[in-house]
């Protein structure tokens, strides 16, 4: 609480310097009695405003019944000033509309004051600009009055003010009552993009190719023909086997599966399809001899998966009833009585399916080993981004390179290139790293409009209009967000208590401190060794008043990351530590 109105005394010796406002020459009596409040004491950023309540008490036999006041909250930094919202007061004679202040009661009010945050008033003066009047004398316009000295302006300070721009402002700051200093911006440093999560990429580093060919049999035969042992699909076979071979990349295994078609007894075809897994293997080694390679070989019994995907793919009519068939009975000999009952579909099932289904299937399984991390950072270091995959682009960006700005480099890349809204929403979680949070903001919405719809972007889009100042916008997104987000959220709306319970590590020690939790703060981050951690204890220590403390927290977080040295001797919570006189 402060006796204000020092300024009103001040108004009362202005009042003698120029008599044609001597409405005010009353006023210098019980000018001690006249209180301000500013509450709260030390402005705080929240919800991307600053947000004050100025009380004014007036005591009795005070305020001229013949007065007009007119107060104008101010907020004064390096390069500008921001006017609040002005609030006129008036005797109980003067013929307006204003607040009324009586002689005979005295009174008090309160007025609320909004400004949107500006970065510049991190240090910066709440002030209030006071001019007079008196309606019924000679002082009909209102008057600045200097509320440090009591001087009125000059002829030459009067045209400054009048020619407007920053050399006016400058002269009506310095006019103005001090109210408080600085803005605590603790809530600023809430790190959202540390809340991100990047889109899952669908990265291999080894990928498996198969590659089949099928030796086929006359019914209830296990004998290959010559014919059916030099088809073009096993020339191709073997040509791609050796063509393999050369790629040092490549790991090949081959195999030989016998099969029966599923018409006839079980029995039957179990000891069938041996044979033609052995007469088949016996085949596949001759056509292969050149590769020395062996393969292996197993027996299937009736192939009643290949006989379904035969069928799933043909023209045959009726063939879903068949699938039906399929799905309903577990047994064979059950599938093969209900399918022989449809004598129609049976008839073009023997002349397009079956046949298909007696064979001795060559297999060629290749594990390809894909590029090292090595291999593939060293393409990105020469700009060589075209001889990556879009998957090999979004798994380097996101398992293994450090730098955020390279980064940025692929994930730009694979998002022009491919248009992928995977890589939009990576780019965006990385830009916000990097604290471009427009660009983050930018990089989101370009992945939700390319139709990316997961939990990953919602949180993320939530977050980066919090980074941004959104909150309203936020807040939509609120609903299906993960808890951590939903507390963000609370903490970016200054429910502080609610968030510090739900959050965890440097944004549940951020909550703590706002709280004034002090305790729970330092124990959220305990464990933290980042420049920010570092800061954020030099915050605490600095509240707490154990300056040592601070100085030796402050100065491990400028060696980790200098740029937090401008930002320290601006900070109001670190107001003290500088006062005692500390020099980084």
């Amino acid at each position: 609480m402060k006796n204000i109105f020092k300024l009103m005394a001040v108004v009362a010796v202005a009042s003698l310097a120029f008599t044609s406002c001597n409405c005010f020459k009353k006023m210098a009596k019980n000018q001690d009695e006249v209180k301000v409040t500013c509450t709260p004491e030390v402005l705080t950023l929240n919800n991307g405003k600053v947000e004050v309540d100025i009380t004014v008490n007036f005591p009795v036999k005070y305020y001229n019944k013949k007065a007009v006041l007119k107060v104008t909250p101010v907020m004064v930094f390096e390069g500008g000033m921001v006017e609040g919202t002005t609030h006129y007061f008036q005797g109980s004679k003067v013929d307006e509309n204003y607040t009324v202040i009586d002689k005979k009661t005295g009174g008090e009010y309160t007025q609320h004051v909004e400004f949107p945050y500006d970065a510049r008033m991190a240090q910066s003066e709440l002030k209030l600009l006071v001019e007079v009047k008196c309606p019924k004398g000679k002082c009909k316009e209102f008057t600045l009055v200097n509320t440090n000295t009591g001087a009125i302006p000059t002829k030459e300070e009067q045209a400054i003010l009048a020619a407007g721009g920053a050399e006016a402002d400058a002269l009506k700051a310095a006019f103005a009552y001090p109210l408080a200093k600085g803005v605590n911006t603790l809530q600023a440093d809430l790190d959202y993009a540390d809340a991100m999560a990047n889109t899952a990429n669908n990265y291999k580093n080894v990928t498996t190719v198969v590659t089949k060919a099928d030796i086929l049999y006359a019914i209830n035969s296990s004998y290959v023909s010559k014919k059916a042992a030099n088809t073009e699909d096993l020339q191709a076979f073997k040509e791609n086997v050796i063509a393999t071979q050369s790629n040092d990349r490549a790991s090949q295994k081959l195999y030989v599966n016998g099969y029966a078609s599923p018409d006839g007894p079980e029995k039957f075809n179990d000891k069938l399809s041996s044979a033609r897994s052995k007469s088949g293997h016996k085949a596949a080694e001759k056509l292969l001899k050149e590769t020395g390679m062996g393969l292996d070989a197993a027996s299937y019994g009736e192939d009643w998966e290949g006989f379904k995907e035969l069928v799933a793919a043909s023209d045959i009519e009726d063939k879903d009833l068949i699938l039906q068939v399929l799905s309903r009975y577990d047994s064979s000999t059950q599938r093969e009585a209900e399918i022989k009952n449809m004598s129609a579909v049976f008839s073009a099932l023997k002349k397009e399916i079956l046949p298909k289904l007696r064979r001795a299937q060559l297999i060629n399984s290749t594990d390809i080993k894909g590029k090292t991390d090595a291999e593939m950072a060293a393409l990105i270091n020469s700009g060589r981004l075209d001889e990556l995959t879009n998957e090999e682009l979004l798994y380097m960006a996101e398992s293994v390179l450090e730098d955020c700005k390279a980064k940025v480099a692929v994930l730009e890349y694979a998002a022009k290139k491919y248009n992928d809204a995977r890589a939009y929403n990576n780019l965006g979680v990385v830009l916000a790293q990097l604290g471009e949070n427009a660009q983050s903001l930018a990089a989101f919405e370009k992945a939700s409009q390319l139709g990316l719809n997961n939990n990953e972007l919602n949180n993320n889009l939530a977050l980066a209009n919090l980074a941004n100042g959104n909150v309203a916008k936020a807040q939509q997104y609120a609903a299906a967000a993960s808890a951590e987000t939903k507390s963000l959220i609370a903490a970016a709306q200054g429910s502080y208590s609610a968030a510090a319970s739900t959050l965890k590590g440097y944004n549940a020690a951020i909550a703590s401190t706002l709280n004034n939790d002090l305790a729970a703060a330092k124990k959220a981050i305990a464990a933290e060794a980042t420049a920010e951690a570092d800061y954020l204890r030099a915050v605490i220590a600095s509240k707490e008043g154990d300056l040592e403390t601070a100085k030796a927290q402050l100065k491990s977080a400028v060696a980790k990351d200098a740029a937090l040295a401008a930002k320290a001797v601006k900070d109001v919570n670190l107001a003290n530590l500088f006062a005692s006189g500390f020099k980084l």
